[in-house]
């Protein structure tokens, strides 16, 4: 074996054999002068230890006249466990799924089931990255259908799961899709518009990381707008303080910013996958090979937006930005469909012409077990992308969907109606609740606004009552009360300025509980 830096060199004896040879060669080196090697035992068939070269390792008689002399030194218990598990990141521990459940508590009352079934499938997202490929690719995501009255929270469900989830995410109404052969978008859009999402994603992503090189070369493009790039260094630096302080937003520049193409008037193309327009700016960049400039002047803090756009092309790969999106579309990608049951028919209506109705369903079903759809950046693979779905279910039920759809959505929640105490839980802890906005817009008027307690339980008792006798329309019942509870307030609050308004149970009952009266008589009002 070659000798290393230290004066030492690396051997692994395992076995009785393999040090006898070790001997032998020791001797043949020994009688050509040359240095003995060091032994290296291999204690636990994992470990390798040096062994200076002034111990001797066996004599010139036999392999047993003098014992190995050795020093073991075995791993530390926990190094291999540190390699296989790696330290959570701050993000990742934040897609646990207790705290996924108390991030959606913050803005959402009541719903735990769901919650939590939104919640583990966002982790089970995570675990799957973590398993090894073999058995990667057979992990299939479990699709939700969450099921519940209108104004329960399903909607909201989706927009806070939007911000949360690390993840190309699009929310989408079942209603806006018509069947294959009919005019209007089909269902392999929702694929091509979560790709959208993807990419810019992902191109946030890269611009994140390149975004103090591209904030330092817009910074030295303007100082070259404002004194020259032959300029002395003294004046140079002086503009440079008054640029970063902001003292020279409003001076007006002149820099080259690509040509302004005219605006394709609406989409020809109806919905497919290259609109005419993209067609058009692809012919013209395959003929003209780059981008035409012109020069424009505009105001400096105008002017930084489009620089840092022009810089941070300069910098980012446009095909590692598209390899990146697509995979995480396929890998991460999660669509909320809203409004399913609006595109089900009911028993004896099955089969009917409705051009929004059963077709939708019978195209949804390759795209929920998972195939390949074609969009102009590339084929997408949809067999690991998450779908949650959601409806009222007011006059049909989810036993009505086609059987196919109903197997594709494996997972099933129920949201159950607001009771009274949940009405008043919505008017109180949200953090941005009904409440404290109306008490904002009465500030912004110098007015100073105060609801009680009692007023907040009767307005809950109210909801309550009329959506049990009307029809029941969830938490959107408290926008009604309390729209008319601020109406005259809210039309004099600019001749009030100064003034504390009190608005108390009476107050409520006063302004609100005419609704309440005789409202089963109110549907049959022409």
């Amino acid at each position: 074996p070659g000798r290393d830096g230290a004066g030492t060199r690396d051997k692994t004896v395992c076995s009785r054999t393999q040090m006898a040879l070790l001997c032998s060669t020791t001797r043949a080196a020994r009688q050509v002068g040359a240095r003995r090697p060091a032994v290296l035992v291999n204690a636990l068939g994992c470990t390798r230890v040096h062994v200076p070269l002034g111990l001797r390792a066996c004599s010139s008689q036999s392999v047993s006249a003098r014992p190995v002399q050795v020093k073991v030194e075995p791993p530390p218990a926990s190094a291999a466990t540190d390699e296989d598990k790696p330290e959570e990141s701050e993000e990742e521990r934040s897609m646990r799924p207790r705290e996924i459940v108390s991030y959606l508590d913050r803005y959402i009352v009541g719903q735990a089931d769901a919650k939590r079934a939104v919640a583990v499938a966002l982790r089970n997202r995570w675990r799957r990255q973590r398993v090894k490929s073999p058995l990667r690719e057979e992990i299939m995501p479990k699709n939700i259908l969450m099921i519940g009255p209108t104004g329960v929270g399903k909607t909201e469900v989706a927009r806070r799961l939007a911000k949360l989830a690390n993840a190309p995410f699009i929310k989408v109404e079942a209603t806006k899709f018509t069947e294959v052969g009919f005019v209007g978008k089909d269902v392999d859009q929702i694929v091509r518009d979560l790709v959208e999402a993807g990419l810019t994603m992902a191109k946030a992503k890269a611009m994140d990381k390149i975004k103090d090189s591209v904030k330092a070369k817009v910074e030295e493009r303007i100082l070259d707008c404002l004194v020259g790039a032959t300029n002395i260094q003294h004046n140079r630096e002086a503009f440079r303080k008054l640029l970063r302080m902001g003292h020279l937003d409003d001076r007006l520049i002149e820099v080259e910013v690509p040509e302004r193409k005219p605006n394709a008037q609406g989409d020809p193309s109806g919905g497919n996958q290259f609109p005419m327009n993209e067609i058009i700016l692809r012919f013209d960049k395959m003929m003209h090979g780059r981008q035409k400039m012109e020069k424009r002047e505009m105001q400096l803090k105008d002017a930084v937006p489009i620089l840092t756009e022009l810089e941070s092309e300069k910098l980012l790969s446009e095909d590692d930005i598209k390899r990146q999106a697509l995979w995480s579309v396929e890998q991460e990608g999660i669509v909320f469909i809203d409004e399913i049951d609006k595109i089900c028919s009911r028993g004896e209506y099955r089969g009917s012409a409705d051009a929004s109705s059963e077709g939708v369903q019978r195209d949804l079903l390759p795209l929920l077990e998972g195939s390949t759809v074609t969009t102009k950046h590339g084929n997408v693979n949809t067999d690991h992308i998450l779908f949650i779905a959601s409806g009222a279910f007011h006059f049909c039920k989810p036993s009505d969907l086609l059987a196919e759809l109903q197997g594709r959505l494996p997972i099933r929640v129920e949201l159950k109606p607001l009771t009274e105490k949940d009405m008043y839980t919505i008017l109180t802890e949200p953090e941005n609740n009904l409440v404290k906005q109306q008490e904002a817009l009465m500030f912004t008027e110098g007015v100073q606004l105060e609801i009680t307690d009692g007023a907040k339980w009767h307005m809950a008792k109210l909801a309550s009552q009329i959506n049990r006798d009307v029809e029941n329309i969830g938490a959107r019942r408290l926008h009604t009360i309390i729209e008319r509870l601020m109406e005259d307030l809210s039309f004099s609050a600019t001749d009030r300025a100064g003034e504390k308004v009190l608005i108390d149970a009476a107050l409520v009952q006063e302004k609100v509980g005419e609704l309440a009266k005789k409202s089963d008589l109110s549907r049959f009002v022409l």
